[in-house]
């Protein structure tokens, strides 16, 4: 099969990388959450050796990126496993969860999912990356992305940009502390969690 691509995931993946080095430098075993095209999981394991990177998406997209990590053949890249949020999660645990621009495309039930699941897959100390475009106390954080937001709630109702705070919030209820939050390219940001409490 032709390999899916995503524009976008090329021109995030070095600065995205970028923060990963940093973040991951002390974790062994990250969960991705939403592979899309797999063409991160393929990047990112690359550039890391040291990390067991397991990707993971609905169904439909896992041939996609079987097809990626075929071609790559990395010995740190598993195959890729079926994760609906509101269905079964591998077991754990993950010392570190990274998702990209999955929250905004996800229902807000299925984004409370993801974070109430989120203790029982990862380990104590572990690190969680969310990559993507948030807003700050309901407010845009630019015109563009004001205009993505209103593109993505005409694709689907359920579809939007999310409040930094609500999420935050979420993550504290799953024992989850914010501790970094960097700003990158085209006003999407990277959100780092430590897990805290059990």
């Amino acid at each position: 099969m032709d390999k899916p691509h995503s524009p976008s995931c090329e021109r995030n993946r070095e600065p995205i990388l970028e923060v990963l080095r940093e973040q991951l430098a002390d974790r062994r075993h990250v969960l991705e959450i939403g592979s899309g095209t797999g063409e991160h999981a393929v990047h990112f394991a690359a550039a890391l050796p040291h990390l067991s990177w397991q990707s993971s998406d609905r169904a439909e997209y896992l041939p996609g990126i079987r097809a990626w990590l075929d071609e790559a053949a990395l010995p740190n890249a598993p195959a890729p496993l079926e994760l609906d949020v509101a269905g079964n999660w591998p077991d754990g645990p993950f010392d570190a969860v990274f998702s990209a621009n999955t929250l905004h495309i996800m229902a807000w039930h299925e984004v409370q999912q993801l974070f109430a699941r989120l203790p029982t897959i990862t380990s104590a100390d572990a690190r969680l990356i969310v990559y993507g475009p948030f807003n700050f106390h309901g407010r845009y954080s630019s015109d563009s992305n004001a205009a993505f937001d209103q593109w993505l709630k005409a694709r689907g109702a359920h579809m939007a940009i999310r409040d930094a705070e609500a999420v935050d919030a979420l993550a504290a209820d799953a024992g989850f502390t914010l501790v970094d939050d960097i700003a990158m390219p085209a006003n999407n940001r990277c959100r780092v969690w430590r897990r805290t409490r059990a």
